[in-house]
């Protein structure tokens, strides 16, 4: 009875039982099976447990239920369901027929998804919502990116001003680019060029649709001949100059006031080799070297000493320079006047930097070719004086004086010296005076003139006391020895 009573229980459980292993069909195998108390539960039977039932009269415990997942999970971890199964688990059931272990491999594949997630199973409340995901702007950053550095390179090829000289007087910006840096010209060349001069206002004060000068002589302003180095063929640059390196304290009357600023807007045209200074016949180099001779007067009104010299120069090395021509004897005649008056005006920018040496040279160049030569004269006179050569120095302003005796430049500066050369004389015999041990008692050098006849008599009556003084001696003696 009660084996059949068992056997009814077991029927009853397959057909009712919900989410157990003992659902599943053909449940007698003892490999895999295990009891699902929570269905009697549920339809109010007990089932009867052979050998770990309580007694009569005892509160039976709960059974814990077992599902799939939990079946899954230990036959993943490769242990027998019988070697952990609770107590309450019919050890008489047979866990070995095929229907089971067709339905645990089915669940072992459905089991993969969960291995997956237990893997990605990250902290995901980090992460911003959708709405903050889409505020994102990445690409619009990488778009407008180039248009932030658009401006920019366009300011870094063309557009940027360059210092020139890197103290900020001296700017230079390229409006229409040129051929490139191997187009640029180099120094010595002739160059011509498109220029417009322009105030700080705007005014135009000139104009000029082709200047040719020769870069690298100051031909030009100063601003014009270092910035045209650096432009290439055919560009277009302005040019931001500080009055230093134009027009400078002095200006240019009466369109340029004195210390202004010029803009000047600059295309370069043409490019080519200097003439052979050799080749140049008479006329020709008369004019190159007047044209330099004239630039480095007008540095010298610019009180810029040192471009005049540097002009003066320039013109002398024309005029020096061998020719393969012949001159006329009219021709060689000019020549000598502007090297003449080249040499002269070198001596005056000589002399305002004190270099007396070079002066004094460039005067004696003159007087070989033209001893009589009056500039040439006052200013080796005005050298001589100033290197403390009195004695030299009037001689050759009164042979200056002789030949322009209204010249009033030469009196005054003779007169100057005259007075200085007598001072020196005075200081001389006092020196004189002091190294023979008979210093004069008076104060000024130019009153030793007037004590000078005093101190012979003194002498003279200092030798005659000293011979009567020895005569009364003497005589003391003899009359003793009588």
């Amino acid at each position: 009875m009660a084996e059949r009573h068992r056997h009814r229980e077991r029927e009853r459980h397959g057909a009712g039982g919900r989410g157990g292993l003992a659902a599943l069909p053909g449940c007698g195998s003892r490999s895999t099976r295990h009891r699902d108390v929570s269905a009697p539960l549920r339809h109010g039977a007990l089932p009867e447990v052979a050998a770990a039932g309580p007694r009569e009269g005892e509160a039976r415990p709960p059974a814990p239920v077992c599902s799939a997942p939990c079946s899954v999970a230990m036959a993943s971890s490769g242990e027998e369901l019988s070697s952990s199964s609770p107590d309450w688990v019919d050890s008489g059931t047979d866990l070995s027929c095929p229907e089971l272990a067709g339905a645990s491999a089915s669940l072992l594949d459905s089991g993969e998804d969960f291995e997956v997630l237990e893997d990605d199973d990250d902290d995901l409340s980090e992460l911003p919502p959708l709405e903050d995901v889409g505020r994102v702007k990445t690409p619009a950053k990488e778009d407008a990116q180039p248009s932030e550095q658009a401006p920019g390179e366009a300011a870094e090829d063309p557009q940027e001003w360059l210092d020139v000289l890197g103290s900020g007087l001296l700017k230079k910006k390229t409006l229409v680019p040129g051929r490139g840096v191997e187009s640029r010209p180099h120094k010595g060349q002739d160059v011509t060029v498109r220029l417009k001069a322009m105030l700080e206002d705007g005014s135009v004060v000139e104009e000029n649709p082709g200047l040719t000068f020769t870069l690298g002589d100051c031909d030009v302003l100063q601003a014009l001949d270092l910035c045209v180095q650096l432009l290439e063929m055919g560009e277009t640059a302005l040019i931001v100059s500080d009055a230093k390196y134009c027009y400078g304290s002095q200006g240019r009357s009466p369109d340029i006031p004195p210390n202004v600023a010029l803009t000047l807007e600059v295309e370069l045209l043409e490019a080519r080799d200097a003439p052979d200074l050799e080749l140049l016949n008479g006329k020709e180099k008369i004019g190159l070297a007047n044209r330099k001779r004239e630039r480095g007067n007008f540095y010298y009104q610019q009180a810029d000493y040192v471009l005049a010299i540097n002009s003066y120069d320039i013109a002398l090395k024309v005029i020096g320079s061998s020719s393969k021509v012949d001159f006329s004897p009219k021709e060689e005649a000019e020549l000598l006047d502007v090297k003449v008056k080249c040499l002269n005006n070198l001596a005056a920018s000589q002399l305002k930097l004190d270099h007396y040496e070079a002066a004094l040279k460039s005067c004696n160049l003159v007087l070989e070719h033209q001893p009589g030569n009056i500039k040439a004269l006052f200013r080796k006179g005005k050298v001589l004086a100033q290197q403390g050569e009195y004695r030299e120095a009037i001689p050759i302003l009164k042979a200056a004086l002789k030949l322009e005796p209204s010249n009033k430049t030469i009196h005054a500066e003779l007169s100057k010296l005259v007075k200085k050369h007598a001072d020196q004389k005075s200081m001389e015999t006092e020196m004189y005076r002091k190294m023979l041990g008979n210093p004069s008692a008076g104060g000024a050098p130019a009153k030793c003139k007037d004590k000078l006849p005093w101190s012979i008599p003194w002498k003279w009556l200092f030798g005659a006391t000293a011979i009567a003084l020895g005569g009364v001696a003497l005589s003391v003696v003899i009359a003793a020895r009588n």
